[in-house]
């Protein structure tokens, strides 16, 4: 079973909405003088410090570069690299092809996971050559990086004026680096254009046809390639599934209900657990210690180790393990710690906690960063006004104080030096896909892969029921699902039915 670290979680929205439409022809031969290059090969390991690299070649695992365009509507103009790993599948009698692996963000660097993998997958697969594609301005292929000192996602816009205030300006400087130091990189930023690199990769490989694995935002990738290129999609998986319609920074807005049930379906945990957690015996006990926890970080900073830790701050550290009720516990010590923080006493983070905090104040992981905001700011435009922000959250913040005003902060898209250079892609198609989700996953939520279901109307959907968690084929163990989706790769078979599955 693979770890959830490489998910990414995308936990933040905007409002604009807008009508979308494929700025290609699908399977149009857009990038036919660069696939013709093939890949260029080499050792993973770019020097004697590269550690992850020397893991990639002791696995086995052959590196290489793909030359694409940055610009696909000027295909002789300036190119950049995109990286790949290879772990080509040992059953070669019964080869299937090669399959990309995405595991979200947008933006998440995914080589080193390609080998971890290859031993999850089994006998299914060795029939596939494994593909990870770290996605333009990411990993190891031409990075953009604004040097950001902090980072937004996922950030609230805070339990008042003051919170937003923070935010806006925070937005707008992280926009200002970028726009002094990567300006000519950012305006080509965007699923669309990772699609098309996917499938200058498959040309390069001389593959006729693709398999892809997408967590995550990679759901939403995986979509976009098989509205763009229907007749080059072979199996196709889309794991925690967003909406189609809903992309950009756009593609939590309604994530706050669900977050909000799941929280309490938590509390009501915790509570039945308070002689170990202490944070109140009924559920509503349990989350009068979250309000008061929030409030106090908006009247003050909770000082966590060395850290302050303020309402802008404070929704993310609780979202971070919600996301899988196998962290209760890890959610439970979060509270607690905060609880003790909001009383004024020494309080250290937890390991988690820690991860978080510099990831959003010190801003350690500033490329991936960059480079997946810039994927979120080129999906979709947004409204450049921060009132529109600000009056949205306040509409909504009574029925969710503590998710509403993340899910509906403003971001640095709204500063960004470029608007998009298309308009998304309208992901409507018939092309075969299945589609994975947890019942009460809270970020890419059932409603959202429901929506993606009926987009691809030639798709199958599993869902596995009762389960809290997000990535789920090969994350979470569940036998069900897992024999699914094996036997559907195996023989390209989708299920006759949508099925639901126990753990």
């Amino acid at each position: 079973m693979l770890t959830t670290a490489g998910l990414s979680i995308i936990t933040v929205i905007s409002l604009t909405t807008g009508a979308a439409t494929g700025a290609l022809p699908g399977d149009a031969p857009v990038n036919a003088s660069h696939s013709s290059s093939g890949v260029s090969w080499h050792p993973c390991a770019l020097g004697t410090g590269d550690a992850e690299g020397r893991a990639l070649d002791d696995a086995g695992v052959e590196c290489g570069d793909v030359t694409v365009p940055l610009d696909y509507a000027r295909p002789g103009g300036r190119d950049i690299s995109v990286a790949i790993a290879r772990s080509r599948g040992s059953d070669t009698a019964h080869r299937i092809g090669s399959m990309i692996i995405n595991l979200g963000g947008p933006a998440s660097p995914v080589l080193d996971s390609i080998p971890l993998a290859r031993a999850a997958m089994g006998a299914t697969g060795e029939r596939f050559d494994l593909i990870g594609m770290d996605p333009r301005f990411a990993g190891r292929s031409t990075p953009v990086d604004c040097h950001w000192p902090a980072y937004w996602l996922p950030r609230s816009a805070g339990a008042d004026r003051a919170g937003f205030d923070a935010m806006v300006s925070l937005d707008r400087d992280l926009a200002r680096r970028c726009g002094r130091s990567q300006h000519g990189l950012l305006r080509h930023a965007s699923t669309a254009n990772m699609a098309r690199d996917m499938d200058t990769i498959r040309a390069a490989l001389g593959e006729p046809r693709l398999s892809y694995l997408g967590y995550s935002q990679g759901s939403y990738l995986g979509a976009v390639y098989a509205q763009l290129f229907p007749r080059r999609a072979d199996r196709i998986v889309l794991d925690s599934a967003i909406n189609p319609a809903l992309s950009g920074t756009r593609v939590l807005r309604d994530a706050a209900p669900g977050r909000e049930a799941q929280l309490r379906e938590w509390a009501a945990w915790a509570a039945a657990r308070d002689a170990t957690y202490h944070l109140g015996t009924t559920a509503d006990a349990v989350l009068g210690t979250v309000r008061r926890v929030y409030a106090a970080s908006a009247r003050r900073p909770l000082a966590v180790g060395p850290y302050a830790v303020d309402d802008t701050l404070v929704p993310a550290l609780i979202l971070t393990p919600l996301t899988d009720d196998t962290e209760n516990g890890e959610l439970a010590d979060v509270v607690r710690l905060l609880a003790r923080a909001a009383d004024g006493m020494p309080t250290e983070p937890t390991e988690e906690m820690t991860a978080t905090l510099a990831s959003l104040v010190d801003g350690v992981g500033s490329a991936t960063h960059t480079a997946q905001t810039a994927i979120l700011c080129g999906d979709a435009a947004v409204s450049r006004d921060p009132e529109v922000y600000w009056r949205d959250a306040q509409r909504h913040r009574t029925s969710s104080p503590l998710f509403e005003p993340l899910a509906r902060t403003i971001t640095p898209c709204s500063f960004w030096p470029d608007a998009p250079a298309e308009r998304p892609v309208d992901v409507h198609n018939g092309t075969p896909a299945l589609i994975v989700q947890a019942e009460k996953d809270v970020n890419s939520q059932l409603p959202g892969a429901a929506a993606l279901h009926r987009a691809l109307t030639g798709s199958r959907m599993i869902v596995l029921a009762g389960t809290r968690t997000h990535g789920v084929y090969l994350f979470r163990g569940a036998t069900c699902v897992d024999e699914a989706v094996d036997g559907y790769l195996r023989s390209g078979r989708l299920p006759a039915t949508d099925l639901t599955c126990a753990e």
